[in-house]
C-alpha cells in the first residue's frame, strides 16, 4: 500500500510576496558509506579510512555563509560519534541538524528492533552534541519503501515530528511509486501521522522525474535539472527539497573498484558539481527543511 501525503491545503506566505522558499539539505556522510560503493568496502573498514567528510561540510558551510543561507544537515550518528565537532560547527552556523540514522544501512534490510535501536541511539547523540531537539528524519539511501513503512511508526514512536525518505519514484535501490510529490501528513501503518517532505521529482509527459539533487544533479544537464525545478515551484505551486551528500563535491576522493553502473552513479562529474550547486543557489530561495514545514502548516512554530 502507497503512502500518500495529504497536503492541509495552507498556501505558503512567500507566494504572496516572492520567490517560494525551498529545504536546501545535505545528507552528512562520507564517500565510504554510500550503498554505490558496499560491494567493495567493508564496514569493517570504516574506522581505518581516512575521513573526508568534514572538509567537504565545511566547504558547503562557507558556500551557504556567503549566501546568507540556512539549510538542514540530516547528520549520520556513526559520523556523529567519530567526528563530534562536525556537528557542533554545522549548529554554530544557525542550521537545522537532522537525523540520517546511524550506520546507513538500508531500513528494509534491518529488522524492526535494529532499526529501532539505531534511531533512537543516533538521535540521541545528535541531540546531546546540540543541545537541542532534532524534529527530522531521512533514511539511508531514501529506504523508506513500500517494503518498510513500518518505519513511520518507528518514528512516530522516537519523537520525530518529519521525515524525508520518500521518492515518488521507480528505483532499484528505493522508491515509492504513486506517493504523493507535495509536502504534506502521511498515516503510518498503525494510523499515527507524521509530516512528509517527498524528494522533489517534477512531471515530464506525466512521469515523476527526479530533479531534487545528488547524482541526478551530477548526471544530468544543469538545464534540465533548473527547469524542473522551477516548473515545480511556478506550475506545480510546491517548494522542493534539494539533496547533496558532501562527497560529491570531493572530486579527490579515492577510487574504489566497484562494477560500471555503481563507477557511473558515483564518480561521473563530481569535478563539476560544486560549480552547479554555487549556481542554483544563487537561482532559488532556500531555507531549512523545518521552516518551509512551519510556513505551509505542517509542524507547529
Amino acid at each position: 500500500m502507497a503512502v500518500n501525503p495529504q497536503p492541509v491545503g495552507q498556501v505558503d506566505r512567500h507566494q504572496a510576496t516572492g520567490p517560494l522558499r525551498n529545504a536546501f539539505t545535505i545528507d552528512v556522510e562520507d564517500y565510504f558509506q554510500v550503498s554505490a560503493l558496499a560491494s567493495a568496502i567493508s564496514r569493517d573498514s570504516w574506522s581505518s579510512r581516512e575521513s573526508r567528510v568534514g572538509a567537504s561540510t565545511d566547504r558547503l558551510l562557507a558556500m551557504l555563509e556567503e549566501r546568507g543561507i540556512h539549510g538542514t544537515f540530516f547528520v549520520l550518528g556513526c559520523v556523529a560519534d567519530r567526528t563530534p565537532e562536525i556537528v557542533r560547527r554545522i549548529a554554530a552556523g544557525g542550521h537545522e541538524i537532522g537525523c540520517h540514522g546511524y550506520s546507513h544501512q538500508l531500513i528494509y534490510k534491518q529488522t524492526p528492533e535494529v532499526f529501532r535501536e539505531e534511531t533512537i541511539r543516533a538521535k540521541k547523540l545528535l541531540e546531546d552534541l546540540v543541545g537541542q531537539s532534532v524534529l527530522g528524519y531521512r533514511a539511508a539511501s531514501f529506504s523508506i519503501t513500500p517494503r518498510s513503512r513500518w518505519a513511520l511508526d518507528t518514528l512516530i514512536e522516537a519523537g520525530f515530528q518529519y521525515d524525508s525518505s520518500i521518492f515518488p519514484v521507480r528505483h532499484d535501490r528505493y522508491g515509492m511509486p504513486g506517493a504523493s510529490r507535495a509536502p504534506g501528513l502521511v498515516d503510518s501503518p498503525s494510523r499515527g501521522q507524521i509530516a512528509e517532505f517527498p524528494m522533489s521529482t517534477a512531471l515530464i509527459g506525466g512521469m515523476p522525474v527526479p530533479v531534487s539533487g545528488g547524482g541526478y544533479f551530477r548526471l544530468l544537464p544543469y538545464w534540465f535539472i533548473r527547469s524542473g525545478l522551477r516548473s515545480i515551484n511556478a506550475r506545480d505551486g510546491l517548494p522542493f527539497t534539494f539533496y547533496l551528500p558532501p562527497w560529491e563535491i570531493d572530486a579527490d576522493q579515492p577510487r574504489v573498484k566497484v562494477g560500471l553502473v555503481s563507477r557511473f552513479r558515483h564518480y561521473t562529474n563530481l569535478n563539476k558539481c560544486e560549480r552547479r550547486l554555487r549556481r542554483l543557489l544563487g537561482e532559488f530561495e532556500f531555507t531549512t527543511m523545518r521552516n518551509v514545514l512551519r510556513e505551509r502548516g505542517l509542524l507547529p512554530v
